[in-house]
């Protein structure tokens, strides 16, 4: 028989080709599903035992098979089972979803139906459309009638968790991850299901542990997902916004607020913005830019009430270590590398103190931590008071946000890559378009390293002159890749925030399309079509990401102002918002919570203990009474795991810890980035008064001032505030990114001064008096004495350039 003397696929071949299509048939005791790759090439058979209501038996039959032998497999197993009614056909699927168990029997989550939303480098995108939860026993299995109505309750409450919306897989394209990370460090899929974006992982660790692979199951992303093809000047190219929520931490706005002991934060979110172009979606040229949000990593919280629309904020002060809020900051470091970029966008002046309750905690905090880490490593932390700015025009709000975002951008850089004209049939993985075959693997400091040979040979030719192939070679940019990360937060992370984020995702755009060769210049301008067309996607996005956090979509106020809506209208909205949010918060949250609970698997329904309605409403068990037996891992989560598997703690970029000191250093855009011109005058450089002070160890809410635009701090003298040497250096001038001198000649560093280390913080009123800046130590105000300044400050005076912390 052919089967006998056909070849079995290796195990390198598994891992190259993926199941995107199955049959699921049943018999009294099994299921079996057999699956097909796209191309039809090969099929799989797996079986599932319906006799034992209290486990998961699941096997793989180790064989291949053609779409022949399948058939011919099915009739011998319907004439074996003729006696029990045979083999009759269930349903079509597109993966399994995974498996979850309540009080009862197991039950089987399948995709049933899919579309396509986009394709990432020729790699399709799928959404979820249709799903089912099937049990797995069969229908003479008993039941135990004295769980059945609980049991029923937790199947109502999983269904509430709506796959229809907002969740998105890929077969052959890991869309866990950003497309940096695909293209440099491919890890197994069995391993990157337990990364912190794969929210059907819990769901899945069965099937996974048993199998030892992942041809059956789809991962699942959870946040937002939109393609356009938008064209400049006749040259189109594909648009792509991503945003991967985490599965740590999860929840609704009250009912997640701040870090755990872990250094989750809720609502932690990576946006990833992708450009690429070329014919039938085969990508020339690729680049993408990633950036962050997530809650304040503070141990903070707000009771949810139905009486108060602005619920009083609760900050603890049991962590005065700031332990947690290292670990948070240590994981980011991890996943994208260094310098790590802050950008707090809360109040910094209220009649009745909310947020400006967590600002200065929050200062304190980076402080704190900036004093155990090396100056490359030290984060970079930027106050601006958006909420006062968007008072005035939203383009003035953008422009000033825009600054921000090239300050930021000059940091960290941007990723680019030419992709392989030979690159593959989907269904292979991604690293094959670096011009290896899908069983090598490519880590980022081999890309690294491959950027610094292509940019030694481009010296050398130009030096030598050497041939004629590589004088042509000279005309393509070399590739580039992405340090570090823009970290943003607002209160909820999401009006501000998202306002912020296409600010920075606007300047990155026009880096990437000068990049990609669409256009001349670097700079795009808020009046650009690209502009509104980019708008609308962070929009899009900005309301997905709100009504699964907040309950409601986002507050858009300054993209409203600057698209000339009618004030009025305008205001009605974000009244309608307004309610909608509170109504969410108070009536909904709580069964919302307690959904994502029991799909993630913090919460676990067992006989004999407690159910889920029987006590607190969302219920942190996992968080609360599970961490004396958890395991403590930079990407496990609050769950706890039973998988024997390595964890996987690489996300983005090189494993560098927020601590110690690097190698090199990241030099952010210097060697690659294009120039930007502002048009701005040496003659407009003048002198900012500036009132020195001395260190001191912690600051006090109402002790600090800032600019008319951004707040900064001195201490350490400006170094990890000001890096203008390194952005002197670099292929951008710091003229270009030159704030504004109205903007910048009032900057006060250093508007605090020093007091007695204390345990409650006081916090700022508007109405109150600003305080006095103070001298330097040592300096005599009375004695007419010249405050002394830094270098860097001195040369930031004489040269220009960014001061930032």
């Amino acid at each position: 028989m052919e089967s006998q003397n056909r070849d079995r696929i290796g195990e390198s071949e598994l891992r190259s080709y993926y199941l995107q299509k199955f049959r699921l048939y049943e018999t009294r005791s099994k299921f079996y599903m057999i699956g097909r790759d796209k191309s039809r090439n090969f099929w799989r058979v797996l079986k599932i035992d319906r006799e034992d209501a209290s486990e998961l038996n699941v096997t793989e039959d180790s064989a291949t098979y053609t779409e022949y032998e399948c058939l011919e497999l099915r009739k011998r197993i319907h004439e074996g089972n003729l006696k029990t009614g045979g083999l009759k056909f269930v349903t079509t699927c597109y993966g399994i979803i995974g498996f979850i168990k309540f009080l009862g029997p197991y039950y089987m989550l399948l995709i049933t139906k899919r579309k396509k939303i986009g394709a990432v480098c020729g790699h399709t995108i799928y959404a979820i459309t249709k799903s089912e939860m099937l049990p797995i026993p069969n229908s003479t299995v008993q039941s135990n009638p004295a769980v059945s109505k609980d049991e029923n309750r937790y199947k109502k409450l999983l269904c509430t968790m709506d796959l229809r919306k907002d969740f998105f897989f890929s077969y052959s394209y890991q869309v866990t991850c950003s497309l940096q990370k695909n293209f440099g460090d491919h890890e197994s899929r069995r391993n990157l299901y337990e990364t912190m974006f794969v929210w059907n992982e819990y769901l899945t660790r069965d099937i996974r542990n048993k199998l030892k692979n992942t041809l059956w199951t789809v991962a699942l992303v959870y946040g937002f997902f939109k393609q356009v093809k938008l064209s400049v000047l006749g040259r189109d190219f594909l648009l792509t916004l991503i945003a991967r929520r985490s599965r740590h931490y999860a929840g609704t706005r009250y009912l997640k607020r701040g870090v755990n002991e872990r250094g989750k934060v809720a609502n932690d979110v990576e946006t990833e913005q992708i450009a690429e172009d070329g014919p039938g979606g085969c990508p020339i040229h690729i680049s993408s830019v990633i950036q962050n949000r997530g809650s304040i990593p503070l141990f903070w919280s707000q009771e949810t009430s139905r009486l108060n629309l602005k619920p009083d904020i609760i900050l603890s002060k049991k962590d005065h270590k700031y332990e947690a809020t290292r670990l948070h900051f240590e994981n980011l470091a991890v996943r994208y590398g260094n310098p790590i970029v802050i950008l707090n966008l809360i109040k910094t002046h209220e009649k009745k103190p909310r947020e400006t309750v967590l600002r200065a905690e929050f200062l304190n905090a980076i402080r704190f931590i900036n004093k155990g880490l090396t100056e490359e490593n030290r984060l970079r932390f930027l106050q601006l008071d958006l909420h006062k700015h968007s008072r005035n025009k939203g383009t003035n709000a953008l422009a000033l946000l825009g600054k921000v975002a090239k300050y930021a951008l000059n940091l960290t850089g941007i990723f680019f890559w030419r992709v392989a004209a030979n690159s593959e049939q989907e269904g292979t993985i991604i690293t094959s378009n670096l011009g290896k075959t899908e069983k090598a693997d490519c880590t980022l400091p081999e890309l690294s390293n491959q950027i610094k040979d292509s940019q030694s040979q481009r010296m050398q030719a130009q030096t030598t002159g050497g041939s004629s192939s590589s004088r042509g070679n000279l005309n393509l940019k070399p590739p580039m890749l992405q340090k570090g990360v823009l970290r943003t937060n607002c209160i909820d992370c999401l009006d501000r925030t998202n306002v912020a984020q296409y600010a920075y995702g606007l300047v990155s755009l026009g880096r990437q399309l000068h990049a990609l060769g669409i256009l001349d210049s670097p700079k795009i301008d808020l009046d650009n079509p690209l502009a509104e067309n980019l708008m609308d996607l962070y929009e899009s996005m900005g309301d997905t990401l709100a009504l699964q956090y907040g309950g409601s979509a986002a507050h858009n106020k300054i993209f409203s102002e600057r698209r000339g809506q009618w004030k009025a209208a305008t205001q009605s909205q974000e009244f309608l918002r307004t309610i909608q949010r509170y109504y969410s918060n108070a009536y909904v949250d709580a069964e919302k919570q307690s959904a994502i609970n029991v799909f993630l698997g913090y919460f676990q329904p067992q006989p004999g203990k407690p159910s889920l309605w029987e006590g607190r409403r969302h219920l942190n068990y996992a968080d609360e009474n599970a961490r004396s037996f958890m395991k403590r891992s930079l990407s496990d989560g609050n769950i706890p795991c039973e998988s024997d598997m390595p964890i996987a703690t690489k996300n983005l970029i090189y494993d560098q810890p927020l601590t110690g000191q690097v190698q090199g250093g990241n030099k952010g855009f210097s060697e690659s980035s294009p120039d930007i011109s502002t048009g701005e005058s040496d003659t407009d450089r003048h002198n900012p008064t500036v009132a020195c002070t001395q260190p001191y160890e912690i600051i006090q809410e109402d002790e600090w001032q800032e600019s008319d635009d951004i707040c900064y701090d001195d201490e350490f003298d400006f170094k990890h505030f000001l890096d203008v040497d390194g952005l002197s250096s670099s292929a951008n001038s710091c003229d270009e990114e030159v704030y504004e001198r109205s903007s910048i000649a009032s900057v006060a560093l250093g508007n605090f001064v020093s007091r007695p280390n204390s345990d409650v913080t006081r916090h700022a009123s508007a109405s109150g008096p600003k305080l006095e800046r103070t001298k330097k130590a040592g300096i005599d105000p009375s004695d007419g004495g010249t405050v002394k300044y830094s270098d860097n400050f001195e040369r930031w005076v004489t040269d220009g350039g960014v001061l930032f912390y």
